[in-house]
């Protein structure tokens, strides 16, 4: 199902001001350079909807997109940028645990990851920070058309094993591959949301 509505609606430099009353909310976590701005153009069809830049962690913010007036993705800033400081990386980290922790909406977290890369100790900090706050979670092996089809296959079959019950989908920004897997998996985490509250 393709998204009709897509739009920006405000970005949050604390997380406890994001709202708590609303539509349901997923959130998107990955790391600076792990495609997360192109993911989100990708998947809504707008391009240029979240801005993406060559310098990686450009995101600081938290960022909110309503999709359809249906659910909101919240773009979280991208973790592990080995340029910024200590400070800077811890600063980012306590936005993104703290969003974790005050956000009401949240119905599911994407956890984006470099398909050539797979889970590195950074990203798999952060998923063990999602599994325990209790959060229903997927996670995308993004640009799928860099490694091979082997590499590809191997990646998304490590991350299974590694993460048991955890939905995995290969994605492109290049071939859409994944793309309409994703949109379904939002769709269905919003209605959930909906018939549970």
């Amino acid at each position: 199902m393709a998204i009709k509505r897509a739009e920006f609606i405000k970005s949050y430099a604390d997380p406890q001001l994001v709202p708590k009353d609303g539509l349901p909310q997923i959130a998107l976590l990955g790391r600076s350079n792990a495609g997360k701005s192109s993911l989100i153009n990708s998947i809504t069809g707008v391009a240029g909807l979240a801005k993406t830049s060559a310098a990686p962690g450009l995101t600081r913010l938290v960022n909110v997109f309503s999709i359809d007036k249906q659910y909101e993705l919240v773009d979280l800033p991208g973790y592990g940028y080995a340029k910024a400081s200590k400070t800077e990386r811890d600063r980012l980290m306590e936005l993104i645990s703290g969003f974790l922790s005050f956000a009401h909406r949240l119905t599911l977290v994407v956890i984006i990851l470099d398909s050539r890369l797979g889970a590195t100790p950074i990203d798999k900090e952060v998923i063990e920070q999602v599994q325990q706050s209790g959060l229903p979670f997927i996670l995308i092996a993004n640009k799928a058309d860099k490694p091979s089809r082997n590499e590809l296959t191997q990646v998304v079959q490590s991350l299974k094993q590694a993460y048991p019950g955890v939905p995995v989908f290969a994605h492109s920004t290049v071939t859409g591959v994944g793309r309409g897997e994703m949109l379904d998996t939002f769709l269905q985490a919003s209605k959930r949301s909906l018939v549970s509250g």
